[in-house]
């Protein structure tokens, strides 16, 4: 087991102040159903100081070396035949960043890919994140997107970018038959219409303003609506802004997650491919969006997070998403008594 600097827990969660590579090392074989996180972007954001932080690399290169580490031990700790879902986008070659100097995009998504089959894993899905490309726009300025470049040479232009969750499997070796736990949806629960939603390569429904009935709302079930937006006005049904920071942003003393996993694309990959009741893992807790997603559709949590400020944030997120859940299964026994 690595050193643990700090750790929190409770009924169905615990989370490490640790490093994730190390830590991970000494979890058990086959102990993880779902493994689901956003990592580092390269060296995008560097989040600390340490060596140990995948964040803070200098080159895409630097960070595939280390980042193997860490997928070497999830496919070892992955159930057979479960999956690891990573929530990640390609990068910005900028002006004179890249090395002949011209700008363009990286393939982040395709190394991330290239590293977890090296390491056993096979490619499952590549699922889109529809993002607004003038949000985009007003927030970087990128040439490739300015009214001003299409007018005048459009050959620069480019398309908005995307978030990917990519998504892979770990397949069953012989002998290990035995440790096989099927996902399960069951036609009288799921209706049909909800799993051609999910079955869609872009996760954003073709139909505006619709709502399809499916689930138990307190497991982020019930009526969904959809509400497809022009663009400049929005993501869609999968907001990038429906995150934990929306929370922290609210106390002046605590420190801004930069990049935090949104809850909506983490909850539909609890949903599709967990059964309630099992362990899903983030090795970059972050805030805690994976286990707040997790608690609150009825699974375990266990998460490692390298930042102590993050981490102590992550603890209180954790006992209030756990104290929430309770206290709805409380309340719809009650109702179910009544």
């Amino acid at each position: 087991m690595s050193l643990v600097l700090d750790q929190a827990h409770g009924a169905g969660w615990s989370v490490f102040n640790a490093d994730c590579v190390t830590f991970a090392a000494g979890m058990p074989d086959a102990s993880v159903d779902l493994a689901v996180f956003s990592p580092p972007f390269s060296n995008l954001y560097v989040y600390s100081e340490s060596a140990a932080d995948h964040g803070n690399c200098a080159t895409d290169a630097e960070f595939f070396e280390h980042y193997r580490f860490l997928v070497r031990e999830l496919y070892r700790i992955t159930r057979p035949g479960r999956l690891c879902a990573i929530h990640v986008k390609d990068l910005v070659y900028y002006q004179n960043s890249s090395a002949d100097g011209s700008a363009g995009l990286r393939a982040f998504s395709d190394g991330c890919t290239r590293v977890h089959i090296e390491e056993g894993f096979s490619f499952h899905c590549r699922i889109t994140i529809h993002r607004d490309p003038v949000l985009e726009r007003a927030k970087s300025n990128p040439h490739g997107l300015l009214w001003k470049t299409f007018q005048s040479d459009a050959s620069f232009c480019r398309v908005g970018m995307p978030e990917y969750l990519m998504v892979y499997r770990r397949w069953t070796q012989p002998g290990e038959e035995g440790l096989v736990r099927p996902v399960l949806h069951p036609k009288a629960e799921v209706p049909l219409e909800r799993w051609q939603d999910l079955a869609g390569p872009v996760w954003r429904t073709g139909e505006p303003n619709i709502a399809i009935p499916y689930g138990d709302p307190r497991m982020g079930g019930g009526s969904l609506t959809w509400n497809l937006q022009e663009p400049g006005r929005g993501d869609g049904d999968l907001p990038a802004t429906d995150v934990l920071n929306v929370e922290v942003a609210r106390d002046p003393d605590a420190e801004r997650h930069l990049c935090p996993m949104p809850l909506n694309i983490t909850r539909r990959a609890i949903d599709l491919w967990t059964n309630p009741g099992e362990v899903v893992f983030s090795p970059y807790t972050g805030i805690g969006s994976e286990g707040v997603a997790a608690l609150g559709m009825g699974r375990k949590f266990i998460g490692t997070e390298l930042h102590p400020t993050y981490f102590g944030q992550a603890t209180r997120f954790l006992a209030d998403a756990e104290r929430d859940a309770a206290a709805g299964s409380l309340f719809d026994m009650l109702n179910a008594a009544g």
